[in-house]
């Protein structure tokens, strides 16, 4: 068979025309130049119905908008490529016909070879894409209807507490379900139980017609937990023409009582309202053939242990009800209440176990030293510095603290307790649609709530239980997205060391954003906000920029950054505390060359080079971790006076602080000035041991030996 360079230098355009208009291929030279001129007209047909063919075969198996939108644009460019070619041939052709030389069939040859791997590459992707995720919806038995619901919202497959869970909970089983915030508990078992009660073992028993008892009950602790869970149950359950209603306090109890009566098939409430309606008959409970508990733990918390047991008690047969416990926590309570009210033979998954690890793995936890005065000027800076444009949520400890923080913040809104129900869903509705992007609330946004832009977490300090600092900054990193979440603390009060060891995290100990930083990522907001001004404004203001760079000895470079300054509302740089966070004010670390037990000790080593005025000035002392010294702030205008009056004092170092070193918690600093012993007195009576002089619980106690005058025993 001859080569192709061979053919190439036979064939003179004339004859090449002629093999074109060929249409049948008689013997096996002629195969050969088919092949090489492109396939025939009938083996092109077949190739595009084979390639149809498997396309749609692709796209049955759930491939995605976008790999579809990609594939239809290679197809374009291999359209125009071609048409590329034959034009390229037509003109070489003509031009070899004038001349009387061969066609060069070999750059043609080339071009065709580099469209097939353009195929080849759209079948590999193809391949890629049509390998289907492990927990794919297709492995499942989710009904077309559901699936396609799910895929409207982006979901192409389940997260693994839910594919654990799904065949659990479809066939019949009883089930404890843990795992961590944000890992998706809800549609754990909204979707099994839609699917049991209509494609399922469920669907025969499941009552319809006016006045139906409920076939599902689902229980949760807040009213903000049953909407969120409600809306769940109201999207997926109304696409397969189940009815469901939301009951909690401080809405129209008549409206709920009307739903109950008119029949639906799945009620989602909190715990007080629900009870409430049954003792008043208008839940009827024979019926049920679902109950779920969710978000267990803080049912505990809340006080709820005596309304639960009384609801669940009330199911007279619960051996025909599959019961589910949701939570990501197991206290004792939550384990007595599965043992007592679900099956024996009950299935657990646990996605958490006896991992360390309890908080959130896909958020980046960050503390930073901050007093409670400077919290106001400091968080917006954090907000900027961390949020990278999305939504903020800030956890205050009290409803006056929230709404006081609020009311500072622009555009910020307020969420907990006192707010009205209504008012209450009018702001998570704004929040969540993005009207505004600030959340300021108490823990009654730390549970289960799930908003997909909310970026960044900040607490205004730690939290009085460990778990509450899972749950509030599991509000962040939902759903396989990264988030950060901020705590702010005071070394000397704050117990940070407690919160990392049994949250199993490490977090980052940083400084409070400097102005510098915070007016590097304005400067970045400003400019992008500038490159989206049209281009039309130039010529209005051309003239006043031409005469500014004329009149300033300043470079354009630096009349711009002036320029995008003002945009981001910067007039000048001031200096802020690394500790305590305050504007105008520095750090510095004292050391004198042996260890300092208690901030007392510390004010003593500073009373000997500086005036007692001074002394009484400066803010948040604290001790290091090390034990070795002690950092304090003092005001920026008294830097100098600190500084030169160290050299007063020999063996004295005091130096301003560019990063802050570790510092004692409070347990460690309780441990370091208690646990040494000997000379009792160091804490007993006379000067009543180490007050800093604005936490003044411990000092002029009249000295017991204990360790703390009299008076120091109410701590």
């Amino acid at each position: 068979m001859p080569s192709i360079a061979a053919v190439s230098g036979d064939f003179s355009s004339e004859s090449l025309t002629k093999s074109k208009k060929t249409k049948k291929v008689k013997n096996v030279d002629d195969t050969q130049k088919a092949l090489e001129f492109g396939s025939s007209p009938m083996e092109k047909k077949i190739k595009k119905e084979k390639k149809s063919k498997k396309i749609e075969e692709f796209d049955d198996s759930g491939t995605t908008k976008d790999a579809e939108e990609k594939r239809k644009s290679k197809k374009k460019e291999k359209k125009r490529k071609t048409a590329e070619v034959d034009d390229e041939d037509e003109e070489r052709s003509a031009t070899s016909s004038e001349l009387g030389e061969p066609v060069n069939l070999l750059s043609k040859k080339a071009k065709l070879m580099e469209m097939e791997e353009d195929d080849e590459e759209v079948a590999a992707e193809e391949k890629s894409q049509k390998e289907e995720h492990p927990n794919a919806l297709s492995k499942f038995r989710i009904s077309e209807r559901l699936r396609e619901m799910l895929k409207e919202k982006g979901i192409e497959y389940l997260f693994p507490i839910q594919a654990m869970t799904f065949d659990t909970i479809f066939d019949g089983s009883d089930l404890v379900g843990r795992a961590r915030t944000g890992q998706g508990k809800t549609l754990a078992f909204v979707l099994p139980i839609l699917e049991s009660l209509t494609n399922g073992p469920a669907k025969a028993s499941r009552k319809t017609g006016h006045g139906r008892a409920p076939t599902v009950l689902v229980l949760l602790p807040t009213r903000e937990l049953a909407c969120q869970v409600f809306a769940d149950f109201e999207v997926y359950g109304g696409a397969v023409g189940l009815t469901s209603c939301c009951i909690y306090g401080q809405s129209p109890y008549r409206q709920q009582e009307f739903q109950l009566k008119r029949g639906v098939d799945i009620v989602v409430g909190t715990t007080g309202r629900v009870k409430d309606h049954i003792e008043r008959g208008n839940i009827d409970l024979s019926s049920l053939k679902f109950r779920v508990l969710d978000e267990a733990d803080e049912m505990l918390k809340m006080g709820f242990v005596d309304d639960v047991e009384f609801i669940l008690g009330k199911v007279e047969n619960a051996s025909k009800v599959q019961t589910f416990l949701f939570s990501a926590t197991l206290p004792d309570w939550v384990k007595q209440i599965a043992s007592k009210f679900l099956k024996p033979d009950k299935k657990t998954a646990d996605l958490i176990g006896n991992e360390k690890m309890k908080a959130s793995a896909s958020v980046r936890h960050i503390v930073l030293p901050c007093s409670t005065s400077a919290r106001a000027q400091l968080i917006p800076d954090v907000i900027r510095c961390y949020s990278r444009g999305g939504q903020t949520i800030i956890f205050t400890e009290t409803k006056d603290s929230a709404s006081e923080l609020a009311g500072l913040l622009p555009g910020a809104r307020a969420l907990h307790g006192d707010i009205q129900q209504s008012q209450r869903e009018v702001t998570l509705g704004g929040f969540r649609s993005g009207k505004f992007t600030i959340l300021v609330a108490t823990n009654v946004a730390a549970r289960g709530l799930d908003i997909e832009n909310v970026q960044l977490i900040i607490q205004c300090e730690p939290p009085r239980d460990v778990e509450a600092y899972i749950h509030r900054s599991g509000r962040t990193g939902r759903a396989g997205n990264t988030g950060v979440a901020v705590m702010l603390y005071d070394p000397r009060r704050s117990n940070v060391s407690k919160i990392e060891r049994e949250c199993g995290v490490k977090f980052e100990h940083v400084s409070a954003p400097q102005p510098a930083d915070i007016a590097e990522a304005a400067g970045a907001e400003a400019a992008e906000t500038i490159s989206q001004i049209s281009d039309s404004v130039i010529p209005a203001f051309k003239a006043a920029a031409e005469e500014l760079l004329n009149k300033s000895s300043l470079s354009p470079v630096e009349l711009l950054a002036k320029a995008l300054a003002k945009a981001a509302g910067y007039s000048e740089i001031k200096s802020r505390s690394i500790l305590t966070s305050m504007e105008n004010h520095v750090t510095l670390l004292l050391e004198c060359g042996k260890p300092v037990y208690t901030p007392s000790f510390a004010y003593s080593i500073l009373r000997r080079f500086l005036p007692e005025e001074k002394v009484e000035s400066i803010k948040g002392l604290a001790l290091t971790a090390d034990g070795k010294g002690a950092v304090f702030d003092v005001a920026a205008e008294d830097l100098d006076i600190f500084l030169k009056g160290q050299e007063n004092a020999a063996g004295i170092s005091l130096d301003v602080v560019k990063s802050l070193p570790r510092l004692q918690d409070r347990d460690q600093a309780r441990g370091t000035r208690f646990g040494s012993g000997g000379r009792g007195g160091r804490f007993s009576g006379g000067r009543g041991g180490f007050s800093d002089r604005r936490n003044d619980r411990f000092s002029k106690g009249q000295g017991s030996g204990r360790g703390f005058g009299n008076k120091g025993r109410k701590w």
